[in-house]
């Protein structure tokens, strides 16, 4: 007589090795070291975050227009409050406030739409942002022409100023960058030599000299007549000096593209440019995206060097904020307050990056 067999149901795993305490145990309970690791820091976190948070937000004093509103124990956010349209746009008149904020208006606009899927034209949006909308920033910001009255540059500052210089920054040295990282790469002797020159010269000196020598040195070699903003000065250095980083984060992409879609390109009788720009950049390119957002970031974040030109950015417009006599002992908060700022922007520059990662992810 046969018993037929029939399996055993599967028992569900123990309760301590998933969920919430199986991940406490794997991560922060796996060993002795590991355990001693988390019970300082959460020692440490006990010790730090009430007291912070008390200072910051409980203690805290928002209201008020002067000094005297600052009597407690916290931190003095009215400092902040009273200061941000000067963190803003620096000295830059009141009146004509409507001129920034129109321009950002606009590029929050075009980013939006740009975003946003399954819209029409956007090839179109972009191209109109590229080359349409800075003349239209420019005009804005600076005035001059339509009756606008004209706003030196010398009064622009805070975080407008830092958006200028990154944004502008950015947008001349992907495509500089990509250009030397060609050269670098081409068969041709005089491209490759200019190239590789330029590259290890604007890479062997640390931006701050850059910065210095444009705003000092090389007005001294400009021909009688000719000036160039301080400003302006400062963006081609930005540029130039970004643009040699660039290139060599763009040449590793290109060195990652395997040699076949080469010779794809070349079996289908495709000509060098119609093959970079067609086969080989867009593979480059979504290589290295987290190099080249990297790359931005560092750049967003090295724009607090123009104070040392006279360019007061977001951090030098905070920092000068201190030396006024009735604001005396609030260094706190407007470092906070800068610090704040930059970490929205870099860490929304990172999440894009992500973003993108996954979107452009073909799966080879």
């Amino acid at each position: 007589m046969t018993v037929a067999h029939s399996p055993h149901p599967d028992l569900p795993p123990p309760l301590t090795s998933v969920g919430p305490v199986g991940w406490l145990r794997r991560n922060l309970f796996s060993s002795p070291i590991n355990t001693l690791l988390t019970l300082g820091a959460l020692y440490l976190l006990y010790r730090l975050v009430p007291p912070m948070i008390n200072w910051a937000l409980l203690d805290a004093n928002w209201a008020g227009s002067s000094r005297e509103a600052c009597s407690g124990d916290g931190a003095c956010w009215v400092f902040v409050r009273l200061r941000f349209l000067h963190f803003m746009v620096g000295f830059y008149p009141e009146s004509q406030l409507w001129r920034p904020v129109t321009v950002f208006g606009i590029a929050a606009l075009l980013l939006l739409y740009l975003l946003v899927k399954d819209l029409p034209h956007k090839g179109w949006v972009t191209g109109f942002g590229l080359l349409g909308f800075p003349f239209i920033a420019f005009l804005l910001f600076y005035g001059g022409l339509f009756g606008l009255p004209v706003v030196e540059t010398h009064q622009w500052g805070g975080l407008m100023l830092t958006l200028i210089l990154s944004t502008v920054g950015m947008l001349l040295a992907l495509p500089l960058g990509t250009l030397l990282a060609l050269g670098r790469r081409s068969s041709m002797p005089v491209a490759k030599t200019l190239s590789v020159v330029f590259i290890e010269l604007w890479r062997g000196v640390p931006l701050i000299t850059v910065l210095f020598m444009s705003s000092v040195l090389l007005p001294l070699f400009m021909p009688d007549g000719i000036r160039l903003d301080k400003l302006l000065r400062a963006l081609i250095g930005i540029a130039l000096f970004q643009s040699a980083y660039m290139a060599e984060v763009i040449r590793s992409g290109l060195q990652a593209v395997p040699k076949g879609q080469y010779e794809a390109a070349n079996a289908l009788g495709l000509s060098y440019w119609k093959a970079m720009l067609l086969i080989i950049l867009p593979q480059a390119l979504k290589t290295v995206i987290p190099g080249i957002v990297n790359t931005f970031i560092e750049l967003f974040k090295d724009t607090t060097l123009v104070l040392i030109i006279g360019l007061f950015d977001l951090l030098a417009t905070v920092q000068a904020s201190f030396t006024d006599s009735k604001w005396l002992g609030f260094s706190a908060e407007g470092y906070i307050f800068a610090g704040l700022i930059y970490w929205l922007f870099c860490f929304s520059m990172s999440r894009y990056s992500h973003h993108l990662e996954k979107k452009l992810h073909t799966g080879h």
